[in-house]
């Protein structure tokens, strides 16, 4: 039976009990788990790196302390050697563009210090939400990318790398209603998915069959990779 896990940050602190001080989050979008691990781990220091220029605008008009953000992509990250503990990509490694995965993957272990460590959260590519997403955003092809990525990084000859921990859950996932659903998934700031009329229309009548008078409810598959550096 899959685990049901509401809140990720509940899940990274099964994994790393002591997550370490100073972190780093490629594609930190708006960086939501990482503001619960400041209040959460009260010594921990934050760099949340997003190409998304319009997500990062955002970022920075609130900082908290403790907190940092930077236009930058995980493929050439601004920052010295083992300057890390613990390196974040949470839904993010399938952004990447897939032929420079290894380089990204490469450059986090650059900026980890010794026995620092990689989470990284990818959702799979399976589920009736994914069923309604791929009509207009078919990530099948990069989602499996990621993931030959990360094992690719393992299997290197003098890899830097061993996996630590897996782990599968699903997270649930509301809608208020359709619109709700395309604001925040059809019209992403760092996308243009081409929504057409006709589009919208497919996308919506495949939704429909989930509404209920609560809103739409589904349940999210993700897969969970812990890496540790040498």
């Amino acid at each position: 039976m899959t685990t049901v896990i509401s809140d990720e940050i509940d899940l990274l602190a099964q994994l790393l009990p002591a997550p370490g001080p100073r972190v780093i989050e490629l594609g930190c979008g708006s960086a939501r788990m990482a503001r619960q691990m400041l209040q959460r781990w009260p010594d921990m220091s934050y760099l949340g790196l997003e190409v998304d220029q319009v997500q990062h605008a955002r970022n920075l008009q609130d900082v908290p302390p403790r907190m940092r953000f930077e236009a930058a992509g995980a493929q050439d990250i601004p920052c010295a050697d083992a300057r890390f503990d613990l390196a974040l990509m949470l839904k993010s490694l399938h952004h990447v563009p897939v032929d420079l995965m290894d380089k990204a993957l490469a450059e986090v272990a650059r900026v980890l210090a010794p026995g620092g460590y990689l989470y990284v959260s990818e959702p799979v590519y399976a589920g009736p939400l994914n069923e309604v997403v791929r009509l207009y955003n078919d990530e099948g092809v990069v989602r499996a990318a990621a993931q030959a990525a990360l094992d690719r990084a393992l299997a290197a000859p003098n890899s830097l790398w061993r996996e630590a921990a897996q782990q599968r859950f699903e997270t649930p996932v509301k809608f208020a209603d359709f619109d709700d659903f395309a604001q925040r998934m059809m019209y992403p700031s760092f996308a243009n998915h081409q929504i057409t009329p006709a589009l919208r229309d497919q996308v919506a009548a495949a939704f429909a069959p989930h509404c209920t008078a609560s809103g739409a409810h589904f349940v999210r598959p993700m897969h969970v990779r812990l890496l540790q550096r040498a």
